[in-house]
């Protein structure tokens, strides 16, 4: 991952996170519900912690299975 957007990546991490709670579901869960191969709940965890950054068709299949709009993923709260 590039060091210049860690910060970015953090927040995006925090929103996935908070809107997977608020759903109640697991990383697990939410891996399950990503896209038709779904993907790993390693994955899913180094992304909400900002370890990983990802691609814009992950953001956009993490928002899909959370049913939340993929802008909501970049509304950073200072």
């Amino acid at each position: 991952m590039d060091i210049r957007h860690y910060k970015e990546w953090i927040q995006i991490g925090l929103n996935i996170l908070h809107y997977r709670k608020e759903r109640r579901w697991t990383q697990e869960q939410l891996a399950d519900a990503c896209g038709e191969d779904g993907m790993s709940r390693n994955f899913i965890q180094r992304i909400e912690t900002g370890v990983s950054s990802c691609s814009i068709d992950t953001l956009i299949d993490i928002a899909k299975a959370l049913d939340i709009p993929l802008y909501k993923l970049f509304e950073f709260k200072d």
